[in-house]
Formats: C-alpha cells, sequence, structure tokens
C-alpha cells in the first residue's frame, strides 16, 4: 500500500508528523543519528526527483549509498520513511517562520511577515510544495479532508505566537487570539490549495498589502502607548 500523507497527518490515537514537527519546534528538540540523518537526506531529494509514489526504499538506499538492511533498520516501512522526512520539512518551515518574524518591530509586521513567509516557504519547498503540484492527491487532502487536524496544528501555532504579542501588551486584551489564529490559517491555506485569479502569489508586495489590509485589522486596535 503506498504511503499517504493523508494518513500520516490523520493517524487515530498517534501524533500526526505535523503534530511531531510543531511539538519539535516548541521545544527545541533535534531527532536521529547520522545515518538517519543520512537517509532521510537521500528520501527528501528521491522524493522530490520522482514523487512519493514512485519512490521505493531501495532507491532510497541507492541514493544514500547504503544497504536496503540499513534502511529497514532505520525505518521499517515506506511509510514511516515518508511521515519522517515529511515531519522534517514542516520543523523547518516552523522554525523558518520563527526566525522570519524576528525581523519585525511591530506586531502588525509580525503578521504582515508571518502570512507572506508562510506561502513562500511552504509553496517553494521543493517537497512539499513540489507535491503540491505534481501529486496534489497526496497532499491537499491532509489539509481539507481529515476533520481540520491538520489546519488546527497550526492554528494553535499561530495563536501561541499571538498569545506572545497579547502577554506582551502589543495585541489587545479582548482578542479572541484563537478565533484570529483561525482565520489567518484558513486563509493562508485556501491561496493554497485554491490558484488565485485575483492575487499574483509570487509578488511578495501584494501579499504584504492584502495582509496588512485584511488580517492586521484582526488584532483590534493598537494598544494605546503608556503614559
Amino acid at each position: 500500500m503506498e504511503p499517504d500523507l493523508l494518513a500520516l497527518m490523520r493517524s487515530p490515537g498517534v501524533p500526526s508528523a505535523l503534530e511531531s514537527a510543531f511539538a519539535d519546534a516548541v521545544e527545541g528538540a533535534e531527532h536521529g543519528d547520522g545515518t538517519s540523518s543520512r537517509l532521510l537526506d537521500a528520501a527528501y531529494e528521491q522524493f522530490c526527483r520522482v514523487g512519493v509514489k514512485r519512490s521505493t526504499m531501495v532507491d532510497v538506499a541507492r541514493l544514500a549509498g547504503v544497504s536496503r538492511i540499513t534502511v529497514h533498520r532505520r525505518f521499517a516501512t515506506k511509510d514511516q520513511l515518508v511521515e519522517q522526512v515529511v515531519r522534517r520539512e514542516f520543523r523547518r518551515y516552523f522554525d523558518r517562520f520563527i526566525v522570519d518574524i524576528q525581523e519585525a518591530e511591530t506586531a502588525a509586521d509580525r503578521v504582515v511577515l508571518g502570512f507572506v513567509s508562510s506561502l513562500r516557504a511552504i509553496r517553494e519547498n521543493r517537497l512539499i510544495g513540489g507535491l503540491m503540484t505534481a501529486e496534489p492527491d497526496a497532499v491537499v487532502p491532509s489539509m481539507t479532508g481529515d476533520g481540520g487536524r491538520t489546519l488546527g496544528v497550526v492554528r494553535r501555532f499561530v495563536a501561541s505566537r499571538l498569545r506572545q504579542e497579547q502577554l506582551a501588551g502589543l495585541v489587545a486584551a479582548d482578542v479572541d487570539v484563537d478565533v484570529v489564529a483561525e482565520m489567518m490559517v484558513r486563509v493562508s491555506a485556501s491561496f493554497l490549495v485554491i490558484p488565485s485569479q485575483v492575487i499574483d502569489l509570487d509578488d511578495e508586495a501584494e501579499l504584504r498589502a492584502v495582509a496588512r489590509r485584511f488580517l492586521v485589522p484582526m488584532l483590534g486596535p493598537p494598544p494605546a502607548p503608556h503614559a
């Protein structure tokens, strides 16, 4: 049976690859030894070249320069290998997001930068972005057909960042950051899974303008400066 990213994202009772990546980013956790990292690198390259469905464990072993047995010692099944590769890419996405928004000076600027950074990071990712183009049936269902679980993970991530802004007095206390995060994530997800005929997703200036006009007002009026 072919690995299904939808199944990887929503296995009942088991943290999904996205949930695990989020936990890793929050905790700053690192995983794996040198051989595992080498295999994940090879799998990433293999999946980017021909896609997940057409790749085999033998292909990954050959690209990594190891035996098939070595691959199976680290990853018992192809499903497990795919999950770890996807998990690592989402971990990198979360890490990149955190770094990118640190460049902004205000909460509004961080919302704008976070929106642009998120779309760019996912669309330009060779694996995730490539699969969304070449094998959308393997990726899009994981975002839209899992009962909201995948979007829920990203929402919690965004909400945690907005809550930090609120605790710092940079977002009004009466703003429901969970609802705001939900709306922001859904807007971003819609651009990823449904091509826009109005907004050019390759034009960062246009994306920044959209975020500032429609997303920033969700934060409410800026808190009054302290006297």
